[in-house]
């Protein structure tokens, strides 16, 4: 109960203080480009975080914990460099 009273809190927060939480609590999961975003996931008290950087603009967008987690990844799998293992 208690990550998701400070999960509800987050989303309340300025933006200011959404990236403070995300940089001190957060991990870095995956980058990617969107036309002329870059998409930054983040895992936070066991929810997804995205963080859309334009030119213009910034703005975190969160994950339902209903939403399907292999629907999350997949945009971000075209990033993924997986390289030849040696058997």
């Amino acid at each position: 109960m208690e990550n998701m009273l400070e999960y509800s809190l987050f989303e309340r927060l300025p933006f200011r203080n959404q990236a403070e939480a995300i940089v001190r609590d957060g991990n870095l999961l995956a980058r990617r480009n969107y036309n002329n975003w870059q998409v930054t996931l983040y895992e936070y008290n066991n929810t997804f975080v995205e963080l859309w950087q334009g030119a213009h603009a910034q703005v975190f967008s969160t994950f339902k914990s209903s939403a399907n987690k292999v629907a999350i990844f997949e945009p971000y799998l075209q990033a993924v460099v997986v390289e030849e293992i040696d058997g």
